[in-house]
């Protein structure tokens, strides 16, 4: 049976953090959505090509163990185990075939590139754009896309601030929700890249 409407959530979550998590539960609270999926970015091209990132295994399980509980989210893997670079049009795509419309998910930061995301010119005559506000950032949505506010407060908070800065599991309690904290920090070899999340 199909969804009515689905919201996309995708990311690279290096680490998921409690800003990820109040967006979801902004989301979910709009009434817009009967699902909201998570997805993993299994080759995220954008990132990946200005430096190292951690497994898509261990941010998979990030992913699970912060918004697992979340209401009416669901974290797929369908980006890990797709071959190739993890384009949102490929995603959206899929869900077309599961829901009536999908909708886009996606922070003030990045709603003004989308017009460099991959296909775009296709992307946004299929879906609509719920923006989440982040401090600093006016929303601006490029000339074409429908979009909306997801009403919430700011959270002032990035993967790459979290990455940037070592810190000890008592000051990641902060940030990242309990059960991350452990898989983040067994994973803390990995190598550091610039960009946010």
């Amino acid at each position: 049976m199909k969804v009515r409407r689905c919201g996309l959530f995708g990311g690279t979550f290096d680490p998921p953090h409690f800003g990820h998590v109040a967006a979801l539960r902004a989301a979910a609270a709009t009434s817009r959505f009967d699902r909201i999926e998570v997805t993993v970015a299994g080759d995220p091209y954008l990132k990946s090509a200005a430096g190292a990132i951690r497994p898509a295994a261990v941010r998979l399980a990030m992913a699970r163990a912060a918004f697992a509980d979340l209401p009416l989210v669901v974290v797929s893997d369908r980006e890990i185990v797709r071959e190739g670079p993890s384009y949102t049009i490929d995603t959206v795509g899929e869900l077309l075939e599961e829901a009536d419309e999908v909708d886009l998910i996606v922070g003030a930061d990045l709603a003004v590139q989308l017009d460099n995301w991959h296909d775009a010119s296709t992307l946004r005559t299929l879906v609509r754009v719920g923006v989440v506000p982040r401090p600093g950032s006016v929303t601006v949505v490029p000339e074409g896309w429908s979009s909306y506010e997801i009403p919430m407060e700011p959270v002032d908070l990035s993967s790459s601030f979290i990455r940037d800065i070592d810190l000890s599991s008592d000051d990641l309690k902060k940030f990242l929700p309990e059960l991350v904290i452990p898989l983040y920090l067994g994973a803390r070899g990995y190598s550091r890249h610039n960009g946010s999340s």
